[in-house]
């Protein structure tokens, strides 16, 4: 069974579907089979990857409130390994629907549960918000990544989200794990960047990952064009960042088989 790793910060602009997208294209490409579901209702993973949400007949909003499976639902991508749960315009109203449901809580990790002996990874692209999409894609995940800005208000939300984290751990999933913080969005020569690098080593002390994302024009122009940085520019300091990032997220986990 695939492992599920859950991207999220509820602060927005963090490079957070940057993350989702790129990790996932090149997990796929280093062999594994793999499945982005995209929980943010701004459909920009869907989109990232030449995917017009806008058309979409059904997406993860219609598995959620079972309406449809979930493998009916699913969209290739032209990468080879790599499949998309995309995101719909309906799933803006998902967090309120989501509230008189059974079980509301962890309503993505049982449809998932569906598919999960399917993929060796599963990754997760969470919505900038602390509401009860996010709270799914914790309760469905066994691992939680966090993609934090380098710059200081990235810091702010740090502890709420933690809390939050640690609250799902302690009632709803006692076997969720932190895998840890990529930094995004660096840029070292500013003195700014390389001060939050050192704070946040106090949050994550031996789990921040080594490769760090660079502040890079290739990685904002992919979306654009619906590609990752992998199909956009592997060779930029962007796509090479997240090569790495992958392959430590392989040497780090071992997906459930």
């Amino acid at each position: 069974m695939g492992l599920i790793i859950s991207i999220v910060n509820q602060k927005g602009g963090v490079g957070k579907t940057t993350t989702a997208v790129n990790l996932a294209a090149y997990l796929a490409y280093n062999g594994k089979h793999v499945l982005l579901v995209d929980t943010d209702p701004q459909a920009n993973a869907t989109s990232g990857l030449g995917i017009d949400h806008k058309n979409l007949e059904a997406g993860i909003y219609e598995a959620l409130v079972g309406v449809k499976e979930i493998a009916t639902v699913l969209k290739k991508t032209l990468q080879e390994r790599l499949t998309v749960a995309p995101a719909t315009m309906s799933l803006a109203g998902a967090g309120i629907e989501l509230v008189g449901m059974e079980e509301r809580e962890s309503r993505l990790s049982k449809i998932l549960e569906q598919v999960r002996e399917d993929y060796d990874y599963i990754i997760i692209d969470g919505p900038p918000s602390l509401g009860l999409l996010t709270i799914n894609s914790l309760v469905a995940a066994d691992e939680i990544l966090i993609p934090v800005q380098s710059e200081y208000y990235a810091l702010e939300g740090l502890g709420q989200l933690l809390h939050t984290i640690s609250l799902v751990q302690n009632n709803l999933k006692p076997s969720l794990g932190v895998m840890g913080a990529v930094i995004t969005m660096f840029d070292k020569r500013n003195r700014l960047s390389n001060s939050v690098l050192n704070e946040l080593y106090q949050y994550f002390p031996n789990r921040i990952f080594r490769s760090v994302i660079p502040r890079s024009v290739k990685l904002a122009e992919s979306p654009s064009y619906g590609r990752s940085i992998l199909h956009y520019d592997p060779s930029s300091k962007g796509g090479r960042a997240y090569e790495k990032l992958a392959l430590e997220v392989i040497n780090a986990t071992r997906p459930r088989n």
